[in-house]
């Protein structure tokens, strides 16, 4: 049994408000969980704080984070990750290198004074940066594939295979302009039919065509991946910090009307605190 744990659902920026405290303001941190391996993690957003409280600090923490890129929002939680505080603990990191600098060089400029108090190399726990691109590894019983996903900068997406059950990850997805029914090769290969898809859904179709080049994609192109993927159950994630609960259930119903006709099975809108359970 597998299952899924959504703590950050949010893209861009953090926010609060009582209008969006149905869906939530963390930004992207996702929890994959089996009850053979240690859980894996899909980015570092502000949700991996509340992820860190529910595991605690009582004993040393084992885990994988899968990253898919450098931008402020899925790197942030990291030193807010209370067992990353633990002696004994120790997080792996996957993600993508460019030519400015390597996974763990990043890190070491943002998570590092005057940026934070203290290098991330302080922290108590052991962190181990390995820089993936465009491969296959495994993950104790889990099978990983990694492949380029069209963004601003270098991006990573991720697909996780794991007890028959499968996942793939692409929290930002750059919809390309004027081709609504295009899809990248890498991108349909790590949803090919899998059981979840957790995809880019940040803008309505209107403020996509205004910000064209901002790297993310419609609804409409979600629905669009998850369609030529034939993926089963499609998750719309990375909500812009604008989109308020009652909008995002606007959205929901519009996606899951045009799925009917796309034979996507289900279409969910992410929130924190939605567990979803693969059996």
């Amino acid at each position: 049994m597998l299952t899924i744990s959504f703590y950050g659902v949010r893209g861009s920026t953090p926010c609060s408000s009582p209008e969006i405290h149905r869906y939530g303001g963390n930004t992207s941190c996702v929890v994959l969980e089996g009850e053979d391996g240690d859980p894996i993690i899909f980015d570092l957003g502000t949700g991996l704080r509340p992820f860190g409280n529910d595991v605690g600090s009582a004993k040393p923490f084992h885990g994988t984070a899968l990253l898919t890129h450098l931008h402020w929002d899925h790197v942030q939680g990291l030193p807010f990750f209370a067992p990353i505080h633990t002696a004994g603990s120790t997080l792996d990191v996957y993600g993508p290198c460019s030519d400015e600098a390597c996974l763990s060089d990043a890190f070491g400029t943002f998570v590092n004074p005057p940026f934070f108090p203290v290098h991330f190399s302080d922290l108590i726990g052991d962190i181990t940066f390995h820089d993936a691109m465009d491969c296959e590894f495994e993950i104790g019983p889990a099978k990983v594939m990694c492949r380029p996903v069209p963004h601003v900068g270098l991006t990573n997406g991720y697909r996780v295979d794991w007890g028959g059950r499968s996942i793939a990850y692409m929290s930002d997805h750059q919809e390309p302009f004027g081709q609504p029914n295009h899809v990248a090769d890498g991108v349909l290969e790590l949803a090919d039919g899998v059981d979840v898809l957790i995809h880019d859904a940040q803008f309505t179709t209107s403020e996509y065509e205004a910000r064209p080049d901002w790297g993310h994609c419609s609804i409409r192109y979600a629905l669009e991946v998850a369609h030529q993927a034939k993926a089963k159950q499609l998750v719309l994630f990375h909500h812009d910090p604008t989109h308020h609960d009652e909008m995002i259930d606007d959205l929901l119903d519009e996606a899951q009307t045009i799925a009917a006709g796309l034979d996507i099975r289900e279409v969910l809108a992410a929130s924190e605190g939605l567990k979803l359970t693969l059996d």
